[in-house]
Formats: C-alpha cells, sequence, structure tokens
C-alpha cells in the first residue's frame, strides 16, 4: 500500500503500522498532521479494495512529545483503518514488535496483571485475548526481573552454520555442503574471541546470569566441537552465578546421544529440539532432510543423557499444512511433555526462499484457528505463557508465544527480549545490545557470515573493548 505523508516527517510509525494491519496489499493511504493554536489533529485517510475511509485523532498542541505525537498519528490510522478491515486486528493499533515491553513497564510499576490487560484495550486498542495473553506473560518478566542486579549481563554465541536451509528461514547461516571448510577456522577464532571477552569480562565486575548458544544450528559442531567450546565458556568466563546455559539444538539431524552427552558434560541445563511440524509433507516442502521419527528418537536420547529442560519449536502456517495438520503436530509435542513449547507464526521474511515462491500456504483465517487452537490446548496441559514478541511479514499479524510448565521459563529469551539487562554476544551474527541510563540502548553487531567473521576478527576484538568501556 502506497503511503503520502503531509505536515509531518513521522512515516515510519504510520508506514509499519500500515504493515502490520494490511501486509502488503495494494490501495493508498494519506497521514496528515495539521497545528493549530490549541489542537494538534492527526487525520488518516484510507482506499482499500474500492473503499475509502477517514478519521481522526486530537491532543493538546501543549502537551506534545515526540511519542505522543507518533501514537496520535497512529490512533487516526487506526480508526480509519478499522472500517475497511473485516475484523478488529488481534493487536489493534500496536505496532511494535515486543508488546510485552508495555505490560511488563505498567507491571514493573506495581501493577497487576488485570491492570496491565486493561491498559492495553483502552490504550492500544488491543483485542482482550491478545491483551490477556500479553500481560501473563509479562508476569514471568516480573519475576525474571526480581533476579537481576545492576551487574548482571547475559552471553550470546552464535554459530552460523547449518546442515541445509530451511525455506522459511532467513537467519544468517552457512550450509555445511558449501562452507565446510569455514567450520574449523571459525571455531578456533570463536575460542580466542571468548578468551579475550573473558579477559574483559573479569576486570570489569559483570555477572553473567545466562548464556545461550544459538546460530544456525550449532550442533552442527561435532560433539567433541562442543565439548571444546563449552569447557572454553567455563574456564574463561565465570559462570558460578549462571542461571542457565542453554543450547539451541535444533534439527534432530544434526543431534545424537554423543552430543548430548556433551552438552551435559559441559554444563548445559536446556537443549531445544524443533521439529516446527511433524507432518512429512510439510517437512518435505520446508527442505528438512528428517522424519518425525527423528524428532522422537532425539528428544529420548536427550531425555536419557540428563536434560530436563527441553524446549520445542513449532511453527503455525507452515506450506503444505492444515488445521488439522498442525494440530496433530501439536498434540504429538504435548505428548512428550517438554518443559517448553515456543509456538511461531510464519513471518515471511524477505531473505527466505518462501518469500519469492509463496505457494501452498494455509489461509489466515486457519492459521488464526492454529494460533487460537495452541493457546487453548497448551494452557488445558499447563503451559503458560512467558514471553512474546511479533515479526514483520508475520501471517495476519499474530505472534510468536513461548510457553513453559512447571514455572520453568528460558531466561535469556526474557532478558534478550525485555532488554532487562546487556547482552554480549559472540561468535557469528548476534547482536550486543548495552543498557545505558535513562533507558538507552547501544547496538553493536557481530559479523554475520563466517568469512566476514574471519576476516574482521581483530575489529571484533577492538568492538567488544568498545562494549566493556560501556559496561563500566
Amino acid at each position: 500500500m502506497e503511503l503520502t505523508i503531509h505536515g509531518h516527517e513521522d512515516r515510519y510509525p504510520v508506514e509499519q503500522l500500515q504493515l502490520c494491519l494490511f501486509s502488503q496489499t495494494q490501495g493508498t493511504a494519506e497521514s496528515t498532521l495539521h497545528r493549530g493554536a490549541i489542537w494538534l489533529t492527526a487525520s488518516t485517510r484510507i482506499t482499500w479494495q474500492g473503499k475509502t475511509a477517514a478519521a481522526q485523532a486530537r491532543m493538546k498542541a501543549g502537551e506534545e512529545t515526540v511519542r505522543l505525537r507518533r501514537r496520535l498519528l497512529q490512533v487516526s490510522y487506526y480508526k480509519a483503518a478499522i472500517q475497511l478491515l473485516p475484523e478488529l486486528p488481534p493487536w489493534g493499533g500496536l505496532a511494535g514488535v515486543r508488546p510485552t515491553k508495555l505490560s511488563s513497564k505498567f507491571m514493573l510499576e506495581g501493577h497487576t496483571q488485570a491492570e496491565a490487560a486493561n491498559f492495553l484495550r483502552q490504550t492500544y486498542f488491543v483485542t482482550e485475548p491478545r491483551a490477556k495473553l500479553c500481560a501473563e506473560a509479562s508476569q514471568a518478566t516480573v519475576d525474571a526481573a526480581a533476579l537481576c542486579e545492576d551487574r548482571d549481563i547475559s552471553i550470546y554465541v552464535g554459530i552460523p552454520f547449518c546442515p541445509s536451509r530451511c525455506v522459511y528461514c532467513s537467519f544468517v547461516s552457512s550450509s555445511i555442503a558449501r562452507c565446510a571448510d569455514l567450520l574449523e577456522p571459525f571455531y578456533e577464532k570463536l575460542l580466542e574471541e571468548i578468551a579475550f571477552t573473558g579477559t574483559l569480562l573479569k576486570a570489569s565486575g559483570k555477572r553473567v546470569r545466562t548464556l545461550y548458544i544459538g546460530g544456525g544450528t550449532p550442533t552442527t559442531l561435532s560433539a567433541g566441537q562442543l565439548e571444546g567450546l563449552l569447557d572454553a565458556l567455563h574456564r574463561h568466563l565465570d559462570l558460578s552465578d549462571c542461571l542457565e546455559l542453554t543450547v539451541e539444538g535444533g534439527r534432530p539431524d544434526t543431534l545424537n546421544m554423543e552430543k548430548f552427552q556433551a552438552m551435559i558434560r559441559g554444563g548445559a541445563t536446556r537443549v531445544s529440539i524443533n521439529p516446527q511440524t511433524m507432518e512429512p509433507e510439510v517437512l518435505a516442502a520446508l527442505g528438512r532432510r528428517h522424519s518425525a521419527g527423528d524428532i522422537l528418537r532425539a528428544y529420548d536420547e536427550a531425555v536419557e543423557a540428563g536434560f530436563t529442560e527441553i524446549n520445542m519449536d513449532l511453527i503455525a502456517g507452515l506450506p503444505r499444512d492444515s488445521v488439522e495438520g498442525f494440530v496433530r503436530s501439536l498434540d504429538a509435542v504435548i505428548a512428550l511433555n517438554p518443559s517448553n513449547i515456543t509456538v511461531h507464526t510464519l513471518a515471511l521474511k524477505k531473505g527466505a526462499d518462501l518469500y519469492q515462491n509463496r505457494q501452498n500456504l494455509p489461509a489466515e483465517a486457519d492459521v488464526a484457528r492454529m494460533v487460537d487452537l495452541a493457546g487453548e490446548r497448551l494452557t488445558a496441559a499447563g503451559y503458560r505463557p512467558y514471553y512474546l514478541y511479533r515479526q514483520k511479514y508475520m501471517s495476519g499479524s499474530f505472534e510468536n508465544v513461548g510457553w513453559s510448565r512447571d514455572n520453568s521459563p528460558c531466561l535469556y529469551n526474557i532478558y534478550m527480549m525485555e532488554e532487562l539487562h546487556s547482552i554480549v554476544s559472540l561468535g557469528g551474527g548476534g547482536m550486543n545490545k548495552v543498557n545505558l541510563p535513562g533507558g538507552k540502548i547501544e547496538r553493536y553487531h557481530n559479523p554475520k557470515f563466517p568469512q566476514e567473521y574471519l576476516s574482521h576478527f581483530d575489529d571484533i576484538l577492538k568492538q567488544k573493548e568498545e562494549i566493556f568501556q560501556l559496561l563500566k
């Protein structure tokens, strides 16, 4: 949809809401801001599918701030949009990817879950089910924040390699089939970065609260490399106060008993085994080289090796999937009784093969049913939401939700998503987030691809020195 703005320069917040409400459909929209002596008035006019709607919102001119002005523009856009849309959007007039940051902040200030949900409904027009879901997830944030001190950080280690690329994936990773010769050099440099960071960490007085090894697919590494990586992390980083150490196992075709045992010996407390679907036809459509049986085998091996906290991911809206097929996958995963189940909604990301070849995708109404059934079934099985986020180009503008049972959330996910403390990233593709006074966050990216990581390694170490200067 084409957006024209008049009287202001706040295109981005309006454009992001437009993307959430209308995705990439055809149409036109005009967003206008008029400054009067008393009132600041935002007007929106939208033409979509042969119909036109208009709306206004206003506030006292003397109360203007950047945040309130942008909110005003979004409110006028939302009020015009709902005159054209077939039903109210689940997330109302929210365009951000982290709606829980609003409810979490509200609850951390002393308000209840019910008050936070009501705040989202009244202020941002979030529907009642989503407002309740968001506030419930924020309770886990409140609990996780109670475990933090000002000196705390979390560590992320990125392994940007995968056995092959899934059609929906836009994460930075290199196929082992094409880049196998880069894995060992990358691994050796990563060990150097860990040692260098350990020296900076010791001098900083910071405390590591969680550690997460992600990717890519970290279990592309051999059992020996995994053991060496975990040993280096323990030798160079003080993990005596670390509450959890997670390895993103991911694909079952990279997992075996030897690797699970290496993780356990290396102090890992959590592991992810991510089927995305248990339907054979859908797995084939994704380009995954494993079966549902491989997923069950990997889960049993993880349990036998000693893991009690296991996460499993599913995706609603995958090509060739159906509501019935998604429910079969969901029920099969629930039957395994993992400590965490994360339900993603398919996001059509520009870097993914699926973005260019959008075939055999379920209808938006079917995706909505999948998401709703996931919430119903997981709640009935004793799971509770603990973190939530949205993505651009997501089917139906829904959300990704992490569910946990027995009060066992992945704390790293909460600290990273809610930005409760600084994140220091090692390896490929990770983002360093440094929390500064006043709520400002400084971001530093590690190089995305293995080749870049190797060729810019000296710059990475210099960047780490800058990061720890800010952390003082």
